[in-house]
């Protein structure tokens, strides 16, 4: 089982002068929920190298189990460190593809030719696809086959206007998820603010927020694995 992680290499939080990128527990929760799943994990990144880490989710608030066991794991903060360029990647290679979020997504693979194309590989190839949190943003142009939009139609979650109001930058972000997927016909669907909330439909997998990433790697896990059980 090859499992593609990817990462946002966006590191300005818009024009405030402020530091964003990926969010930590996003990645650890799902890193390790595959890594323990014995799957081989390959991190990549437009830009390659380290990924930028927004250091908001670096504060004690924000710590899990899982951020902790990525702290004391030498060989996960390498990988890290060596993020794959992500136009060397092709879905050929990988049975998925899971992305955390954080606020760089909405920036640069938002908007990213590689990763639509990426993604949109994945879909055509009915393999299944993930994304936390912010990282639902990144499908805002992805098309279906049928040259609709892949989330027209579709029940999806992401980060809801609520909790983007609650962190204060509902102003701040090129577009907000929730918004966006409404108007672009998506079935978008949210629990409560903050707890783990995990959307399947067919082959795509959406989690609200930081809190719904563990479970979204294992919802993944499970479509994987029960694909693998009915091909045999």
């Amino acid at each position: 089982m090859k499992i593609l992680m990817v990462l946002t290499s966006h590191a300005e939080l818009g024009n405030t002068g402020k530091k964003t990128g990926f969010w930590l527990e996003e990645f650890a929760a799902p890193y390790y929920v595959f890594k323990d799943a014995g799957a081989e994990v390959v991190l990549a990144s437009p830009a390659g190298g380290q990924p930028p880490l927004d250091p908001k989710s670096d504060l004690p608030e924000f710590q899990t189990a899982l951020t902790a066991r990525f702290k004391a794991d030498q060989d996960a903060q390498d990988a890290l460190s060596q993020t794959v360029k992500l136009e060397t990647v092709s879905q050929e290679a990988f049975d998925t593809v899971f992305y955390p979020g954080g606020h760089g997504p909405l920036w640069d693979l938002a908007e990213s030719a590689t990763s639509i194309a990426l993604i949109e590989s994945f879909d055509r190839a009915g393999k299944p696809v993930a994304f936390v949190c912010h990282a639902p943003g990144v499908l805002r142009k992805v098309t279906a086959k049928t040259g609709a939009l892949l989330i027209k139609g579709r029940h999806v979650t992401g980060f809801t206007n609520s909790e983007e109001e609650a962190v204060e930058l509902t102003h701040v972000v090129p577009f907000l998820i929730e918004d966006t997927f409404i108007a672009a016909g998506a079935h978008y669907q949210k629990g409560a603010d903050w707890m783990p909330f995990v959307v399947e439909d067919g082959n795509l997998v959406t989690g609200q927020n930081p809190a719904s990433s563990e479970a979204v790697a294992v919802a993944l896990l499970k479509k994987l694995n029960n694909e693998s059980s009915m091909s045999h």
